[in-house]
């Protein structure tokens, strides 16, 4: 499967008063990387949006392991890679190390959507297109 890495430098407003991150702001950042995993596919959600029946990929699940602090200064990296792949849905996991060990490793499940045919204001599942599935898997170069 694809991985991409992100790196991050911990700023001062990540953190809570004690200087270590304030764990909803992880989230935010997986959820950024999600988007980057699909860069790194070869897809920018602009892209999907403008050339695709494609309303987004919401988010129906997700959980963390915390191992390891993370505080302000530090400098992290984030590996996300897609773990599984269905129909209409996919597993993502992204593990993030701080000094080379690993400090978080968190799971999403997403689920591809788009316009639903009776209302186009609501969003349905629908297949994950094949060359996204395929680039998501490594085994197509990025466009």
């Amino acid at each position: 499967m694809l991985v991409a890495k992100r790196e991050r430098k911990i700023e001062w407003g990540d953190c809570d008063p004690a200087k270590i991150v304030y764990n909803p702001r992880f989230f935010d950042w997986f959820d950024n990387c999600t988007g980057g995993l699909l860069e790194a596919a070869g897809f920018h959600k602009k892209w999907l949006f403008e050339n695709l029946d494609f309303t987004g990929i919401p988010l129906v699940e997700s959980r963390a392991k915390f191992m390891k602090p993370s505080r302000f200064g530090d400098i992290v990296l984030i590996e996300t890679q897609a773990t599984d792949i269905r129909r209409s849905s996919f597993d993502i996991r992204h593990r993030l190390f701080n000094a080379g060990e690993l400090a978080i490793e968190a799971f999403e499940t997403r689920v591809w959507t788009g316009r639903h045919p009776d209302d186009p204001n609501r969003m349905k599942s629908v297949p994950i297109p094949d060359e996204i599935v395929r680039a998501l898997k490594g085994e197509a170069k990025p466009a």
